[in-house]
């Protein structure tokens, strides 16, 4: 089979070298141009990118895939499928139209749950005790299209956004090159969305990781684990920057302090009261310093136990 791979982020890359091991002639791969990026403004290749030139495959950077020269240069690819993993544009109606098996696409969750941007950080802020991996035909909409096949995958209790979509991305690499055998099989029938249980997973801003005092524990531990690596936990202390990289649930009792309240220092963190409950913050990172437990935190800054965590930064 013949396929044209689109794909950018590191999400991809096991889709990309799956097809690549398990024999499908990969004829061209299609990621995004190349960005200046940091300090240096230096340029840097996509990890898409980067593994299609250590595996020797040709590589295409349009700007835009709607451009007709590039769609007309799809056309001549003559791709059976065209697989679109992360790529980060919306595909075209005369770009899903050229394959013969059609843009097949793959999506960390279990759709229609969960359509958009952010799907494995979501699954994980929401609580939720399981999600998974599905392939689709693309069509116009975001997410939208026929359900080809879908597995489900634990979320582990330890699990972060960063580790969860470790896994997602080799469960779906699995199922991406499944899907593609049994279609060309002949034994596989893509069947419609229920768009009454559709749900979505917004982009989130740099903002989305602040923590709320005011909500329960239990959902505070959850958006810690859910932004983590990006965009970070974060609160203020004594009107400081202070980033919360791990916290847990605690068994000491508010009694009445007030969200936010400083209320012990125990084995493994700073205890806090929640809306609902207490946590553990067990590893915090201050301004310009590395991470560390927030045990050594509370010792190294001098922390009171009735001191308030949150409220607005210092502007000084």
């Amino acid at each position: 089979m013949r396929i044209a791979f689109m794909g950018t982020p590191e999400f991809a890359v096991p889709s990309l070298k799956r097809l690549i091991d398990g024999g499908f002639a990969v004829e061209a791969v299609v990621t995004q141009p190349d960005r200046r990026r940091g300090r240096g403004h230096r340029v840097s290749f996509s990890p898409v990118k980067e593994a299609a030139l250590e595996a020797g495959l040709s590589v295409l950077q349009p700007e835009k895939v709607a451009d007709e020269s590039f769609v007309e240069l799809l056309r001549e690819l003559n791709p059976d499928a065209i697989v679109v993993v992360a790529f980060g544009q919306l595909i075209p109606p005369a770009i899903l139209e050229l394959p013969r098996y059609g843009c097949i696409n793959v999506h960390a969750s279990l759709l229609p749950r969960y359509r958009g941007a952010a799907p494995i950080q979501q699954a994980i802020i929401d609580g939720c005790s399981a999600t998974g991996v599905t392939t689709m035909l693309l069509d116009e909409g975001w997410d939208t299209g026929d359900i080809l096949l879908q597995r489900q995958v634990p979320i582990q209790p330890e699990d972060t956004a960063g580790s969860l979509e470790v896994k997602l991305a080799e469960e779906g690499a699995d199922l991406l090159t499944e899907t593609l055998s049994r279609l060309a099989e002949g034994g596989l029938k893509p069947a419609p969305q229920d768009e009454s249980q559709a749900t979505y997973a917004y982009k989130l801003s740099k903002t989305a990781g602040e923590v709320r005092w005011q909500a329960a524990a239990r959902q505070i531990v959850d958006l810690v684990r859910g932004v983590n690596p990006w965009p970070g936990a974060y609160t203020y202390h004594r009107g400081q920057l202070l980033k919360v990289w791990e916290a847990a649930l605690a068994e000491l009792e508010a009694d009445g302090a007030k969200p936010g309240t400083i209320l012990a220092v125990g084995e493994d963190g700073i205890i806090v009261a929640c809306g609902t409950g207490s946590v553990s913050l067990n590893l915090v990172q201050p301004p310009n310093r590395p991470r560390m437990g927030g045990r050594d935190y509370a010792n190294g800054y001098r922390v009171d136990l009735g001191e308030m965590l949150g409220g607005a930064p210092c502007n000084g």
